[in-house]
């Protein structure tokens, strides 16, 4: 890693949540995104987001993915930047000039901190953690000596619904999407002490080509890996499905995992929307190449590997047409590593919603058959321990009882298979700022129901996970047991939520007839795989 004894002129960081690799288990990231429940915060952020180890410039073993990316771009074209952890940036105050900071959820604005926050009320670690970070002395002194703040990431957009902040912390530019052609002029500018754009939208035309794309020189959190970004499905929830397809060549995607590797990191995570469709036949998964993907990522990583998304309908045909996921699982992988995990998103079981915010979700099968697509992908990941956790939508623009009740019943039908199911709640931006919105406007009666089922669902399988899957090495028994006593508070409590939450859909009722309605600007939310990683770009 390029360095300085001085320091760096250039420092990429984020907040503690997102700088940790969360005890090795990308899972355990999820609970940065709540709020601290049934234990101190300070031992809820231990289990969610413990420090890394640093070297003595305070630059992290494992750092986001979209972070070393940003790094990558700045070295190959020879500025003195590097990724540091939050906590050592003092030591850099002499030499820096530009503060670049990523984000996966800024201000918990996104899917699942959304969900946790207005069914507690209570503000997750994640936008606390953020906070702290922005205005704690590091930074609010390197701010009084000039340096240029730069934000970006999946969450950019947020800073759009928080101006506030924006202005009191000083935020000197916003960028908004893949960063790698757009961020040394951008920094250039800084170090020149010129004015900088307020805000930088990267549209599919400024998009980097795959050679463009750097391969990263400090290991990534996990051994995250991407092997191709864009989505063809075109999901109306969807922001990912704006970006181009491409796909990375295997040796590209071999040398990161040979960087991770250097770094002790044994593990590797295929980062895609969708892993089945690594040069795939449009939404058709191809044998040859996800089998010569596989052999190789298989033959240079020490350790395990797993799956960031994929599409239920992928897993469906390549299994019915192919036998590939058998292939996969149980000649290649199964040998290596008892299961593998992989975040899928269902959204909804009504067909009549799923032809209208997602008519390709289920292609190359026809949208009628998306609830006999999802049962079907359920049971093959069932059989080939392929573990996932998937994501439902919920208050959907067009949605209808009959919707809702037609995703209740699907669920049911999920029961028998392995896997957790959480449900995020459809918010339109324009309200972000009204953390009462959906209490108001977006939760009902027959919500409940579905929410339950998850709840159950999950808890149900999430014992089976921990005793025969999860959290089993030794050194993580204290995580271990710390998860245990945060699910036995959940039991013990599971009781109180119907009850509460009818309290909150007649008070947001009551609301509702003796206030002014609430205008809704412009509507739209990440899907729930865009929520899935934080430590991608």
């Amino acid at each position: 890693m390029m360095g300085s004894r001085r320091g760096f002129e250039i420092v990429i960081t984020s907040d503690r949540t997102m700088m940790s690799n969360h005890h090795g288990k990308e899972f355990l990231g999820f609970m940065a995104t709540g709020p601290a429940i049934g234990m101190p915060e300070r031992l809820w952020m231990w289990l969610a987001a413990p420090k890394p180890k640093v070297d003595s410039l305070g630059r992290p073993v494992e750092a986001p993915y979209g972070l070393r990316k940003v790094e990558a771009v700045l070295q190959d074209a020879g500025y003195n930047a590097a990724v540091v952890d939050p906590d050592h940036i003092h030591k850099h105050l002499d030499t820096m000039k530009a503060l670049l900071i990523g984000h996966h959820d800024f201000f918990a604005y996104g899917p699942p901190s959304s969900e946790w926050w207005v069914m507690t009320g209570q503000e997750p670690v994640n936008r606390k953690s953020f906070r702290k970070f922005m205005e704690s002395p590091a930074v609010r002194e390197a701010k009084r000596r000039g340096v240029k703040i730069i934000v970006g990431g999946p969450a950019a957009w947020q800073w759009l619904w928080a101006l506030e902040e924006w202005k009191r912390w000083g935020v000197d530019c916003v960028v908004d999407g893949e960063a790698e052609l757009v961020i040394t002029d951008i920094v250039e500018a800084a170090l020149n002490n010129e004015p900088l754009p307020d805000y930088v939208y990267v549209g599919p035309a400024d998009t980097p080509s795959v050679e463009q794309i750097p391969v990263i020189k400090g290991a990534s959190v996990n051994g995250l890996i991407e092997i191709m970004r864009g989505c063809p499905r075109g999901c109306k929830f969807c922001s990912v499905t704006l970006r181009p397809l491409r796909f990375l060549p295997i040796d590209h995607i071999l040398k990161e995992i040979e960087v991770n590797a250097r770094a002790g990191i044994k593990n590797t995570i295929l980062h895609s929307e969708d892993v089945f469709l690594y040069h795939a036949d449009g939404v058709k998964p191809r044998p040859e190449p996800l089998l010569r993907l596989h052999e190789a990522v298989l033959k240079a990583t020490p350790g395990t590997i797993s799956w960031a998304h994929l599409s239920l309908a992928a897993i469906k045909y390549a299994e019915e047409k192919h036998k590939l996921v058998t292939k996969l699982m149980q000649d290649m992988i199964i040998p290596k590593q008892r299961y593998i995990g992989v975040e899928v998103g269902i959204e909804t079981g009504s067909v009549r919603l799923a032809k209208i915010i997602m008519p390709a979700k289920s292609a190359p099968y026809p949208s009628e058959k998306w609830p006999e697509v999802v049962e079907d992908a359920f049971r093959i990941m069932h059989e080939n321990y392929i573990i996932p956790a998937a994501t439902i939508i919920l208050g959907l623009p067009e949605e209808t009882p009959d919707d809702v009740v037609a995703t209740a019943e699907l669920l049911d039908r999920l029961r028998p298979y392995r896997s957790l199911i959480v449900p995020m709640f459809f918010v339109p931006m324009g309200a972000l700022k009204n953390r009462d919105w959906f209490k108001k406007h977006g939760l009902k009666e027959e919500h409940i129901d579905v929410l339950e089922l998850c709840l159950k669902h999950s808890m149900y399988w999430v014992e089976d996970l921990i005793n025969k899957f999860y959290l089993n090495e030794p050194l993580l028994m204290p995580v271990r047991l710390g998860i245990k006593l945060f699910l036995s508070l959940v039991r013990r409590n599971i009781h109180r939520i119907r009850p509460a939450l009818e309290a909150m859909i007649a008070e947001g009722r009551k609301e509702a007839e003796v206030g002014t309605p609430h205008a809704v600007a412009s509507a739209g939310v990440t899907c729930g795989c865009r929520a899935s990683n934080p430590h991608q770009q």
